[in-house]
C-alpha cells in the first residue's frame, strides 16, 4: 500500500503543479460535486423534468450516502494530507504539496464519497438523457453525449478531489466504479410508486443501523474513528 500511496503523493504533486487557473477549477469543482448538492440541486431538478427520475436520484442518493460510510469504516482508507505526515513520508522525501481548506478531511478516505455517490445518484438522469436523445436523434455522438458529459464529470470530480489532497488516486478510481454500478443495479428496483412515509422510513432504517453497525464494531475493540 505504500507504494500505492507514494505514486498517489506524485501524482497529487503534479495536478497541484499544473497552471494557476486550475486552482480554482478544482476547488469549485469539488465545491459543487459535494454529495449533499445530490439533495439539494440534483434531486429537484430532476424531479421537476421527470417525476420517477426524481425518486430514483434520492432513492439511489440515499442508499448511496449509506453504503459508502459503511464501506469507508471497514476499508480504513488513508487521507493524503495526513498520510505524508503520520507515515514519516515528508520527512523522507522532498514534498511539494499545498494544502486548501478543504484539504484536511477527516475519517476513513476510501472509497471516495463524492466519485461514490456523484457517480450513483446521477446515473438515472444520465439514462433518461440518453434515452431523450435518442428519441430525437439518430446521430450516435447525440445519443452518447450525456453519458460522455457524466465520464468527464467523474473524472473532474475524481481529480478535484486527488488536487486537494483529500483522496489517493485509487480511492477516487474506486470510487466511481462503485458508483456507476450501484446506479446501475439500484436504478431498476427505485420505489416511485411508494408514499412520503416510506422514505422516511428508509432513511431512519439506515440512520440507525449505521449507529448499531458503529457500536458494533466499537465493542469489538476496532477504533473506526481513528
Amino acid at each position: 500500500m505504500d507504494a500505492l500511496h507514494t505514486a498517489g503523493i506524485r501524482f497529487a504533486e503534479a495536478l497541484q503543479s499544473g497552471p494557476p487557473w486550475l486552482e480554482k477549477f478544482w476547488i469549485s469543482v469539488t465545491s459543487l460535486a459535494d454529495p449533499k448538492c445530490v439533495f439539494t440541486i440534483c434531486f429537484p431538478l430532476a424531479y421537476f423534468l421527470d417525476r420517477k427520475v426524481g425518486v430514483s436520484v434520492l432513492w439511489i442518493g440515499l442508499v448511496s450516502e449509506w453504503l459508502n460510510v459503511v464501506l469507508k469504516w471497514f476499508l480504513f482508507g488513508e487521507r493524503p494530507f495526513w498520510w505524508v505526515h503520520e507515515s514519516g513520508f515528508a520527512s523522507k522525501e522532498l514534498v511539494t504539496l499545498r494544502q486548501f481548506p478543504v484539504s484536511c478531511e477527516t475519517g476513513p478516505g476510501d472509497p471516495s464519497g463524492h466519485c461514490m455517490i456523484t457517480g450513483a445518484a446521477l446515473w438515472p438522469l444520465v439514462t433518461a438523457l440518453t434515452a431523450l436523445a435518442s428519441r430525437h436523434s439518430r446521430s450516435l455522438a447525440v445519443k452518447l453525449s450525456p453519458f460522455g458529459a457524466y465520464a468527464l464529470l467523474l473524472l473532474a470530480v475524481g481529480l478535484s478531489r486527488v488536487f486537494v489532497l483529500a483522496h489517493f488516486p485509487h480511492q477516487v478510481v474506486g470510487g466511481i466504479l462503485a458508483g456507476a454500478a450501484l446506479g446501475w443495479g439500484l436504478q431498476g428496483h427505485t420505489p416511485a410508486t411508494r408514499s412520503l412515509g416510506f422514505f422516511v422510513a428508509a432513511a431512519l432504517a439506515l440512520l440507525l443501523s449505521s449507529l448499531a453497525l458503529h457500536s458494533l464494531v466499537i465493542a469489538a475493540g476496532i477504533d473506526i474513528d481513528w
